[in-house]
């Protein structure tokens, strides 16, 4: 039954465990695998949850589950690499999700191109984006350890990310601009005067 709040909104109860779960399944995100290296060995981990925090200082967020035995490596060695996926590393997805294809093992970094990122961490070598970080701080949530991380070195290509929804892959596809016809001028004609000028 719906609650009414002090400013008369009303808020429905908290969603079962399920509900929250497959509601949170539609969320389109993007793919990343955080990794690590140093002297407790190479650890990576596919995560959904990462995003931007702040250009100056540049930060950026990740969240793993406790249970992952990444965040004992990210806390010996201080420093932890954020690999963008594109379309062509579904595999790798797989892989540090712990899902590996035939003939793969779980967490096997032979399931791609991977170099060394300045703090250590593998990087994968074509990767849309990656993050080099250090530990800039470290929080408790839930099931999860928030990470963020202070960029100290970014690498990035021209190649079409990977998305995650509903328990698919999928690549960006451009969309027309909405219009309505009764508000002339309405909707983000930006996208149009940038095609206009190609």
């Amino acid at each position: 039954m719906p609650m009414s709040t002090r400013d008369g909104a009303t808020r429905a109860p908290a969603a079962p465990r399920d509900e929250f779960i497959a509601a949170m399944g539609r969320v389109a995100t993007g793919v990343t695998v955080v990794s690590t290296g140093g002297p407790a060995g190479q650890f990576a981990q596919t995560v959904s949850a990462m995003c931007s925090v702040s250009a100056e200082p540049r930060l950026v967020l990740v969240c793993i589950n406790h249970r992952s035995p990444i965040n004992a490596a990210i806390r010996e060695h201080g420093v932890f690499n954020v690999n963008v996926l594109g379309k062509q590393h579904d595999h790798v997805a797989d892989t540090f999700a712990g899902r590996p294809w035939p003939g793969k093992d779980r967490w096997d970094f032979s399931c791609g191109e991977w170099v060394e990122a300045p703090s250590g961490s593998p990087r994968i070598r074509d990767a849309v984006a990656s993050f080099d970080c250090t530990i800039h701080e470290v929080v408790e949530a839930g099931t999860h350890l928030v990470y963020i991380g202070r960029v100290t070195d970014i690498e990035s290509h021209d190649a079409e990310p990977l998305i995650y929804s509903a328990q698919n892959y999928a690549k960006p596809e451009p969309i027309e601009p909405s219009v309505f016809p009764d508000y002339p001028g309405s909707g983000p004609t930006y996208r149009q005067q940038k095609e206009n000028s190609k």
